[in-house]
């Protein structure tokens, strides 16, 4: 059997995707208070995992298991266009999994187990029986944990000497793990005729995309309303302020996006989640000013 080009092994790995989850992994860095020059080797290693092995083959997962709906929505992906040959992509996943976990067990027993429940979500997001993918609801509620709330508490875990986080911490990994399921959402718009032929009940082929755009809009929104009181609730007004204006400024990207969502979306993606991301940041140093005092 031929094998791939370190080019098409990098495409199915899709280092693009490696952004968020190292984002929320840095949050949580930030939010535990600690400095991260006095641990910067675990540091770095908990970006590695979050990026380029966790999130990396939860993609190689997808694409494996999505091969024959990618065949219809994106022929001139890896697997489809024969460019990643036989089963190439699923060997790639395993040894993707099974590389993330021996990098996790250097991050004590919660890093190690955040990154162990990231790996088994994105497992059963993608493959059968499970295949939480065919049910919007459940398919994005696991993608938004596993991007961004498991991956800000195992920042924070590492940050903490591997124990548990603080609990305003998990709050807020939490809720935003909750804004990340609109966030999911805004990726299956361009996939709504091959969806519905494969079968898998996204949001947009379950709702109808007007519909599926205000809901992803609502989902997003009302979790940072929630940040926001509970960061003017812990003393933090400044910080609040800032998670306001940033939520001001997704909410008039909203009313453009939900009126033409199939050809917004994107655009959207591009301009709207920068903003839900800075609020993320915004919200971990409030906390570590918090922790400050």
């Amino acid at each position: 059997m031929p094998r791939p080009a370190l080019s098409t092994v990098t495409e199915l790995l899709k280092p693009i995707t490696w952004f968020p989850p190292m984002w929320a992994f840095a949050c949580g860095v930030v939010a535990s208070g600690a400095s991260p020059r006095e641990q910067w080797p675990m540091v770095l290693i908990g970006v590695i995992l979050a990026g380029p092995m966790v999130c990396a083959a939860s993609q190689a997962v997808n694409d494996w298991f999505d091969r024959h709906v990618d065949a219809i929505n994106q022929p001139e992906r890896a697997i489809p266009s024969g460019r990643m040959p036989g089963q190439w992509g699923l060997y790639i996943a395993i040894a993707w999994t099974v590389l993330s976990l021996l990098v996790a067990s250097a991050l004590g027993p919660w890093g190690f187990a955040a990154a162990v429940a990231g790996l088994v979500l994105a497992w059963a997001y993608s493959a059968p029986p499970v295949r939480l993918k065919e049910n919007g609801w459940w398919g994005n509620a696991a993608c938004g944990l596993c991007y961004e709330g498991l991956a800000w508490v195992t920042g924070a875990a590492v940050m903490a000497g591997g124990a548990i986080p603080d609990g305003r911490s998990l709050a807020l990994a939490g809720l935003y793990s909750l804004g990340a399921h609109g966030i999911m959402t805004l990726n299956d718009f361009k996939s709504v005729e091959g969806d519905r032929q494969m079968g898998v009940d996204s949001l947009p082929v379950q709702l109808g995309v007007v519909r599926a755009a205000h809901v992803a809009s609502w989902t997003m929104a009302l979790p940072q309303v929630v940040v926001i009181a509970l960061l003017a609730h812990w003393g933090s007004p400044v910080h609040a302020a800032w998670v306001a204006v940033l939520l001001v400024a997704q909410v008039v990207l909203m009313r453009w996006f939900v009126a033409q969502p199939s050809s917004r979306a994107l655009y959207y993606s591009g301009f709207g989640v920068p903003l839900f991301v800075a609020g993320m940041m915004v919200s971990a140093f409030a906390l570590r000013a918090l922790a400050a005092h």
